[in-house]
């Protein structure tokens, strides 16, 4: 006999497109997906919920976040709309240096108070599952500070965090002129030691003029690689430097941003498997104007998930509902190709397809419940959650908590 058993519900199983599955029941037992199907066939079960014909879907994934921070930067965003480029404030010791400063002085306790409503927001959108890069302390105690704070936060509520360490976010301070020793640190030191208390599930890098260059990534990679944990790459975001390619090589999960992606990248990334996660928040909040090469990424195979990219520089945003209505809008992904890449693309961009990401038997029981007429609704509406309940490994909760 199932634990719970959803009834009068239609699904969106992701599998193969939308999956639609009308006039349907999904049965739920020791906290995985144990039967779904048509109502009629429906097994018995300790408890029933009449889903009132809402949808369901897999629960949302959040594959790209800079969630974990301290202090904002309004005052970089107001320079940029006065004719500052993202470039011109990094160089002046603002930008992502900027939350290294307010993040290093905030302590566990106020870092992760300032976190917990952002995260929390998410969630009451269907967000069961989120990634949490670090990257704002870049030495080691402030980097650890991070990580613990990033599982901290799925002890706290009801979702699954994917850590992922960007200790190669930006050069420190006191590493200024002496890139090649902070990544000598990064690799002998921090990544080791923070492997070694189990608080990494993934290395990130930002492979860029103003951050780290081809040679100092793969560096990086490397020491990864040789930890065994996967990789994944800020690339291409505001240069071509390669990077897609070289995350490629390493059979990394994902290459993210990819607005200057080259053909060699794209055909790179198809043979890898490797993902491509696109981030219009930052795209629209930077008001750039190179998009990704959607068509190209489409015609090759690659698999695109969407993110929020949650952060305060670059893009401030705590609803992934509205990063997939930017992607249709600004790139023209189809809210299929969206809804794809909040669930399924954005599980397999941190190695948990075969985990969660579709409504399938045998997988984790994190759905989420939806008042709308068609899936497409999802990336339609926005500033609207038509969000009504979520299970979390197979307990349900509504959808909106206290982020406390």
């Amino acid at each position: 006999m199932a634990d719970l058993l959803f009834i009068n519900v239609r699904l969106a199983t992701m599998v193969d497109g939308y999956g639609e599955m009308l006039d349907a029941a999904l049965a739920v037992k020791d906290g995985r997906i144990a039967w779904l199907g048509a109502l009629g066939d429906a097994p018995a079960a300790a408890t029933e919920h009449d889903c009132g014909g809402m949808w369901m879907t897999p629960g949302l994934v959040d594959c790209h976040t800079h969630i974990v921070h301290a202090g904002n930067r309004s005052d970089e965003w107001e320079a940029r709309l006065n004719g500052a480029t993202y470039e011109d404030i990094a160089r002046q010791g603002g930008g992502i240096m900027s939350t290294v400063r307010a993040t290093r002085q905030a302590d566990a306790g106020s870092l992760l108070a300032q976190s917990l409503p952002r995260v929390a927001q998410l969630l009451s959108e269907g967000v069961t599952t989120i990634e949490i890069k670090s990257g704002y302390g870049l030495e080691l105690a402030a980097e650890e500070r991070m990580l613990r704070a990033a599982r901290e936060l799925a002890q706290r509520l009801p979702v699954r965090v994917a850590s992922t360490f960007l200790g190669a976010h930006a050069l420190p301070p006191e590493f200024a002129g002496r890139p090649d020793a902070y990544v000598d640190e990064l690799c002998e030191r921090m990544l080791p030691q923070l492997a070694a208390q189990g608080l990494i599930d993934a290395v990130d890098a930002f492979c860029e003029r103003i951050g780290f260059t081809l040679a100092q990534t793969e560096r990086v990679f490397a020491a990864a690689h040789k930890l065994g944990l996967p990789v994944k790459l800020h690339a291409e975001q505001l240069s071509s430097q390669g990077g897609a390619e070289l995350v490629a090589r390493f059979g990394g999960l994902s290459a993210d941003h990819l607005e200057h992606i080259t053909p060699e990248g794209i055909e790179a990334m198809a043979r890898a498997g490797t993902v491509a996660v696109l981030l219009p928040g930052a795209y629209y909040f930077l008001r750039e104007t190179t998009p990704p090469p959607i068509a190209a990424l489409r015609a090759a195979g690659v698999p695109m998930a969407v993110a929020t990219d949650c952060n305060p520089g670059t893009s401030p945003m705590s609803s992934l509902l509205l990063a997939m209505n930017m992607a249709c809008t600004m790139w023209r992904l189809t809210p299929q190709e969206a809804l794809l890449g909040a669930t399924c693309h954005a599980a397999r961009a941190l190695g948990l397809d075969g985990e969660i990401g579709t409504l399938e038997t045998g997988k984790v029981a994190d759905l989420a419940l939806w008042d709308i007429a068609r899936p497409a609704d999802l990336a339609y509406a926005m500033g609207l959650n038509p969000c009504r309940a979520v299970v979390n490994g197979g307990v349900l909760r509504p959808a909106h908590l206290s982020p406390g």
